[in-house]
């Protein structure tokens, strides 16, 4: 099998490559951060000038045609500069879901805005007893001549307080664990009865908690077909998992060569510590936990634009050894770093705090090792 990128592929991964390494240390990240917004605005304008916003999206939608190979190709890239820019939650996974079932006004308007910077959405999901199950909605929405009245709270709406829009999936019939009557409607985020509170998430990005107390919105508002929004967001979910793993093996490339360039600078008994032959053998450990991620990715995103059977059982695989062998090489990186290496100050650490977020999204690691079992025996 060829393994090699085209060459607009190349010249996309070169470009996010020249970005990261010259615009965006990670001082400047820090910075970014800690802003009001949590990112810099200047940042997206570039995302959207150097056309990065629309590559998932089809040549009719105004995008450039990208598939999963070309979105992992970003993610990596994102992953070794600690991106906290909206990408995730706007492209990938509103985007991802706009793409799929929105109608032509929607396309034409939503699509549009998200490929020039104009417009910001997240997408709601996640609800406090759900855990990692996308089908265990309590949210309702209750339909009238006018359109929907919808009451519930979500929680974790990445970048939710900087959203213009919030995708929320709502329950307009069914019982709350029923995977039948989940719905997605587009809400503004400053309508009538939506109470946002912004957190700071663990690795310094933004979520937020939102409750809705009978918001009103229109009949215009249904994405999809009202009550069968779970395969979609299944699908979603799928290409937010494989796009969140291409993430986390950028950073852990980040992590082992990093921690390879420090350990032949650091000195003890006056001798360079990359010497030492128990941290050569930790580091070795680190590059070949890289190396399997970043095989079981490519496997995975290969098989999901190829449309495998097997691809569910190859994105739980990769979940799963993402999860354990990311936390294994941060982990490594910060011990071999010493105890600066749990500062702020320096990257190690938080590259550490965003693999443990990656591994909490869409199912943490033993999730993910229950999901393949099961559907390795089915």
């Amino acid at each position: 099998m060829n393994f090699d990128f085209s060459e607009e592929q190349t010249l996309l991964k070169d470009s996010v490559a020249k970005f990261i390494q010259n615009e965006y240390s990670y001082e400047a990240r820090q910075k970014n951060s800690q802003s009001d917004a949590g990112y810099s605005e200047k940042n997206w304008s570039t995302f959207a000038e150097l056309g990065w916003l629309c590559v998932p999206f089809t040549e009719e939608q105004g995008g450039i045609g990208g598939g999963p190979v070309e979105m992992m190709i970003m993610m990596e890239e994102f992953g070794k500069g600690l991106v906290v820019e909206p990408y995730f939650s706007s492209v990938v996974l509103s985007g991802g879901l706009l793409a799929k079932v929105g109608n032509e006004n929607q396309q034409a308007e939503l699509i549009t805005g998200i490929i020039d910077g104009s417009k910001k959405i997240a997408f709601a999901y996640n609800e406090s007893q759900a855990r990692f199950d996308l089908h265990n909605v309590a949210t309702q929405a209750e339909k009238n001549d006018q359109g929907y009245v919808i009451n519930g709270n979500k929680s974790l709406v990445l970048h939710g307080a900087s959203a213009d829009l919030l995708i929320v999936s709502v329950r307009t019939s069914g019982e709350s664990l029923d995977r039948d009557g989940i719905t997605l409607l587009v809400v503004p985020a400053n309508a009538e009865g939506v109470t946002v509170k912004a957190t700071r998430t663990l690795d310094g990005q933004r979520a937020a908690e939102v409750q809705f107390a009978n918001v009103a919105v229109g009949s215009d508002a249904l994405l999809g077909e009202e009550g069968k929004a779970a395969s979609v967001i299944d699908q979603v979910a799928d290409e937010a998992i494989l796009a969140l793993c291409a993430e986390a093996v950028g950073s852990m490339e980040k992590l082992y060569k990093d921690t390879v360039a420090y350990t032949k600078e650091r000195k003890q008994f006056g001798v360079a510590i990359s010497g030492f032959q128990a941290l050569q053998h930790r580091m070795v450990d680190m590059f070949t936990a890289h190396e399997q991620c970043k095989s079981l990715l490519l496997r995975a995103v290969l098989s999901y634009a190829a449309g495998d059977s097997d691809v569910a059982k190859n994105i739980a695989a990769l979940k799963y050894q993402v999860g354990v062998s990311g936390q294994a090489v941060a982990h490594e990186a910060v011990q071999i770093h010493g105890g600066m290496g749990m500062t702020d100050e320096m990257s190690v650490g938080m590259y550490l705090k965003r693999i443990n977020m990656i591994n909490t999204l869409f199912g943490n690691a033993d999730y993910h090792l229950q999901r393949f079992a099961e559907l390795s025996a089915a």
